[in-house]
């Protein structure tokens, strides 16, 4: 059986973000497939998918510089262990450098999946400063020299080969990303919402992501102003810089001195706990300004939320306007950003629509059925694992048979 090394930065407990949640179910459906073993960075984990487990060096400095070259150190740790694999996967560019080395020095395949460009999300470098520089070039080196590539939209194909004309088109795959309908699904229970304090009768408009330039959290709540009388849930932590933490700080207090039900989760949720928001949300809201595919939106629509959404990247393969929920028109200003190029009109054209769903509760249950019904038909792990397989057996010619 092919012998498979998924590289990952994130791994169960230690999820932050779509990359993580993607590796751990792509693991456990591809290990009905492949021999699979998982390295990732972190402390040792009891999974018995995981073969190996590295923590960066310490020594070095605690700045973004710094940040990025203790991954890199990591990835050095992890390169050691992979010399058995027949294919070895990577997940980001925080392990993209640990799959070409092990290219360079065994010869194995390298498969990379790009659940984002570096050059398209110049906001991290506010995170890393001169790491960034670092970022990208192990992101274009890798991808460069990759046997494959997947990218988790069509959408985020064509970034791909605008942003490395070098890659040749051929071996660039798209596999959309999944859910497990069973873990999302719509949950009665109410003791999440409650232990936040949200009436779960009342409606509710729901944010969850990452408190970054990306996800356009600061449109939200300008758009936030114009929503008809409902409660306002943000699931928003882990700030990419203190001062995009402090902003989006200034603006949620502006917005709760303006109108009530106004809360501000910082905390991980337990995954529960989220169902259960998802599950009781008139409206769930994603405003990105990137966004490759947007699993995010795929979890809500599997709980029953109607989703009103930025038409940016991967998203308009998830969300069909009109029919589980409404895509917001997006121009982009041309700034390195991807600042809109009207930006009090899309806040206003998330309101409207927002608007239209908390006046129309049996148009919002309809749209959320509809999600929920286009998960379970196109968007599951097993499905995922498969095309995956196939990647593998097509592209990386040493691997054999999947």
């Amino acid at each position: 059986m092919t012998r498979v090394a998924l590289l990952s930065r994130e791994y169960p407990p230690e999820i932050y973000g779509g990359a993580g949640v993607h590796v751990e179910h792509l693991a456990r459906e591809l290990a009905r497939l492949v021999d699979v073993r998982v390295h990732c960075f972190g402390a040792p984990r009891q999974d018995p998918l995981v073969a190996g487990t590295y923590e960066p060096w310490d020594a070095l400095p605690n700045d973004g510089k710094g940040m990025a070259l203790r991954w890199l150190s990591g990835d050095l740790a992890m390169v050691a262990d992979l010399a058995e694999a027949d294919v070895v996967h990577s997940h980001t560019w925080y392990t993209n450098f640990a799959g070409y080395l092990a290219q360079v020095l065994y010869g194995t395949p390298h498969v990379m999946t790009t659940h984002s460009l570096e050059p398209l999300r110049p906001w991290k470098a506010d995170q890393l400063g001169a790491g960034y520089r670092l970022s990208s070039w192990v992101e274009r080196t890798a991808i460069e020299s990759a046997q494959a590539v997947i990218a988790v939209s069509q959408a985020m194909r064509e970034d791909v080969l605008s942003v490395y004309p070098a890659v040749e088109p051929a071996k660039v795959w798209v596999v959309h990303n999944g859910i497990d309908p069973e873990e999302f699904f719509p949950d009665p229970a109410t003791t999440g919402p409650e232990r936040q304090g949200v009436d779960p009768a009342a409606p509710f408009v729901l944010f969850v992501g990452r408190v970054t330039r990306q996800k356009g959290i600061s449109y939200l709540l300008e758009a936030a102003r114009q929503f008809d009388p409902a409660q306002v849930v943000l699931c928003a932590g882990a700030p990419d810089t203190p001062e995009i933490g402090e902003e989006v700080r200034r603006q949620v207090g502006a917005l709760a001195k303006e109108r009530p039900g106004v809360f501000w989760v910082e905390e991980m949720l337990p995954r529960a706990e989220l169902v259960q928001l998802m599950s009781h949300a008139r409206v769930f809201v994603c405003p990105s300004v990137y966004e490759p595919f947007g699993l995010i939106n795929i979890e809500a629509m599997a709980c029953g939320a109607p989703v009103v959404a930025s038409a940016v990247g991967g998203i308009p393969e998830v969300v069909v306007d009109g029919e589980t929920g409404f895509l917001v028109p997006f121009e982009r200003s041309g700034d390195a950003y991807g600042t809109p190029a009207d930006p009090v009109g899309f806040a206003s054209a998330i309101a409207e629509r927002v608007n239209r769903l908390l006046r129309a509760p049996d148009l919002a249950e309809r749209l959320g059925q509809a999600g929920r019904q286009r998960v379970l038909e196109h968007f599951t792990w097993r499905a995922v694992a498969e095309k995956t397989a196939q990647v593998y057996r097509q592209a990386a010619p040493r691997a054999g048979r999947a």
